[in-house]
Formats: structure tokens, sequence, C-alpha cells
């Protein structure tokens, strides 16, 4: 696959320090979801917020986010407040709002490496499945998701969203346009890259927006983009529906796994 031209998250979405403790930053109209600004992207805004704000620059370990509200294209505002705990881990709280009200909050562990006595276990390795130059474009609808186009999706396994299949996953290579540096914010914007995972089981789009998100960072990427994507659902029913998502680099090892709870609207 072609390398693209590598910006920073901050250049993308203009995420500057705005003094007082705030930060602020913008998203587009071209990185619109269904329906607002993507969500994977304001999750790696809070992320990047986090570790602008630590005094201390430790590895992303996991993030737990919540929407509270609906955001829209105007100018986001971030604050965020540190917690140590213990020698090893510090916890940021990170708030976005747009005009005054809630947007969305997030709490986002780093920890720093240490020595254990407890043996490594890399995770589940990765499915096997053709290499990424082996597979086919697939483009989301621009007309439905804008922010479609920032994304390489190369289907490597399972169906196809919309193809009234059995199946509620799918498993692709992703890259992104422009391509970002492959941290735990990137990851973010990657674990909320595919449709729902029930899509594939229906003939028609629905609006299903993500109410929370949990990620976990288990390993950084050796190479670079494009990752293999698998998105499983866990559960659909009474309006709410529940996705398991992992992210693997090239060699196989596991980045990270994630979890959202979304609302069925359709």
């Amino acid at each position: 696959m072609k390398q693209l031209t590598t910006r920073t998250l901050a250049e993308e979405f203009a995420l500057t320090d705005a003094g007082a403790g705030r930060w602020q930053a913008r998203v587009d109209r071209s990185w619109r979801g269904w329906t607002g600004p993507h969500g994977g992207v304001i999750a790696a805004l809070l992320i990047e917020v986090a570790r602008a704000a630590a005094a201390e620059p430790l590895p992303v370990r996991a993030v737990d986010l919540r929407f509270l509200g609906r955001p829209t294209e105007d100018v986001l505002t971030f604050r965020a407040t540190e917690h140590t705990v213990g020698r090893s881990t510090v916890v940021l709280d990170v708030h976005a709002e747009q005009d005054g009200s809630p947007v969305a909050a997030a709490s986002v562990t780093l920890g720093r490496t240490v020595d254990s006595s407890v043996p490594n276990y890399a995770g589940a390795p990765a499915p096997r499945v053709p290499d990424v130059d082996s597979c086919a474009r697939f483009a989301l609808p621009p007309e439905l998701v804008p922010a479609g186009a920032h994304f390489d999706i190369r289907p490597a396994a399972g169906p196809l969203p919309l193809t009234g299949a059995d199946e509620p996953m799918m498993c692709a290579w992703i890259a992104l346009r422009p391509e970002l540096p492959a941290d735990a914010a990137t990851l973010a914007i990657l674990a909320d890259a595919l449709p729902p995972a029930i899509f594939p089981t229906l003939r028609a789009p629905v609006a299903i927006p993500t109410v929370t998100l949990s990620m976990h960072v288990h390993g950084a990427p050796t190479g670079g983009l494009p990752v293999l994507v698998r998105t499983v659902n866990a559960s659909t029913g009474g309006g709410w529906s529940v996705d398991d998502t992992s992210i693997w680099d090239r060699s196989g090892l596991l980045l990270a796994s994630a979890r959202q709870t979304r609302r069925v609207l359709g």
C-alpha cells in the first residue's frame, strides 16, 4: 500500500493550547460520521489532550469515554484534571464542551512500564487473512458518512455491510488519509472506523450512534498503518447494541481492544 503523508493529530484538527488549562480543536465537515463529528475523532482528541496535560509523558493504557451530547462542527473546548494513582499510574479526566454545554468526557489512564515477575502474554494473535495488497478497497458512501473519505478500507474477511448476511462481523485492513502516527489516539479513530457490526445483517442503513467507548491498549505498533481491524457484534436488542473490536499490526501483534455501547435509533 502506498504510504501517505503523515500529519500529527494536532495539525489535522488544529488542536491548540488555549491557556488556563484549556485546549481547543475543530473537527471539520469532512470528518462527519452518521450523526455528527466522527466519534473516534472525539475520542482521539480527548486522548491527545490527556497526553498534553499530563505532567509526565507516560504511555496510554486505557480510555473510558461517554458521550454527553451531540457534537457539532463548532470549536471544541477541552479541560483536563490529573490524578496520580500510586507510583506507576496517572488518570486524567478530560471533558469536552461546545458553547458551554458538555459533549463528551473520558477517563484516560496512563502508566509507566515496570518490571514484573508475571510472564508476558501478547494477546490473541491476528486471524489468518490475505495481505493488505491482495484486498480490494471498499468505500463508505460519502453522502452518508463523509468521514469515509479519510479511511482506506480493504475488507479481508467476513461479510460486507448491508448485504443481509448471517454473521454480524467485519474484518478489514485500514489506513488513514492523511496518515496519522500509529499511536493510541489514532487507534481510537480506527476502533470506530468500521460501521456498527450489525450492519452486514441489514439491507438498509440505520442510525446506531455510539454512547460509550472503552479502549485498552496492549502494545505499540511496530510498522505503522495499515492495521487489521475486526469488529464483532456482542449483542443487539431493546434498542441497544454492543460491539467488540480488536486491532492488530501487520506482524500480528494485538495493539488494542475496544467495546462500544450503541443506541439503535432506526
